[in-house]
């Protein structure tokens, strides 16, 4: 679907721009190329932060044809890659502030007792990791194995087991790299909110890929 709607828009804006006056460059760029050429890698970057097949099919289309539209100022600083990606992210940003505006903060978002179990223990340590709960040591960096396609479904799946205010605060803050004061703004959040919220996202996604990713792959 991505590949037929890019050829169409490429094929159309071509026309458009033979038309114009069109400004002198020193770069090769083929506009129909960018789907098989970056196309999977765009989609899987959108998948993972917005956890949803036809949404990120959607960013990744309005991303193509952002750049089709400003491929004028395009002025082959960066590598294509790289200055698709960047599009993009603002395009998963816009889709966050989006769907979060639609879904009102619940009482469950800033719940923590669910991970209470975690550290129960009746010694002097108590408040500590549980010793049956703690986490485990992991064989493979979360780097080696985000590489893997298995991997990478692990990581959706668990993120997708979030909340989607807590999944959305955690993409923001961990994949797109916002400081916390600009979630904070674009959730409308108080930044103790905030916090629990991250922590929430830690703990339950580093449990999640323990049990069906680290602990599976011994």
């Amino acid at each position: 679907m991505i590949r037929q709607q890019t050829a169409r828009l490429a094929a159309g804006e071509k026309d458009r721009m033979d038309n114009m006056a069109r400004p002198t460059v020193e770069w090769n760029i083929d506009p129909a190329a960018w789907v098989d050429d970056h196309g999977d890698y765009l989609f899987r970057y959108a998948l993972v932060r917005l956890r949803d097949e036809v949404r990120a099919e959607d960013v990744v289309q309005e991303t193509l044809l952002a750049a089709l539209q400003h491929l004028g100022s395009y002025g082959g600083r960066a590598a294509e890659r790289t200055w698709l990606t960047a599009i993009l992210k603002h395009k998963i940003v816009d889709q966050i502030r989006k769907s979060c505006k639609e879904v009102p903060l619940e009482p469950a978002d800033t719940d923590l007792s669910e991970f209470d179990p975690l550290f129960e223990r009746p010694d002097e340590f108590q408040g500590h990791w549980s010793d049956t709960l703690s986490p485990r040591i992991w064989n493979r960096s979360p780097e080696d194995a985000v590489q893997q396609d298995e991997f990478f479904g692990v990581l959706q799946r668990c993120i997708g087991k979030l909340p989607e205010r807590v999944a959305s605060v955690f993409t923001l803050r961990e994949m797109n790299e916002l400081d916390t004061e600009e979630i904070c703004s674009l959730l409308e959040l108080s930044t103790s909110n905030f916090w629990v919220m991250m922590h929430r996202a830690r703990m339950s996604l580093r449990r999640c890929i323990e049990i069906n990713w680290f602990m599976k792959a011994k």
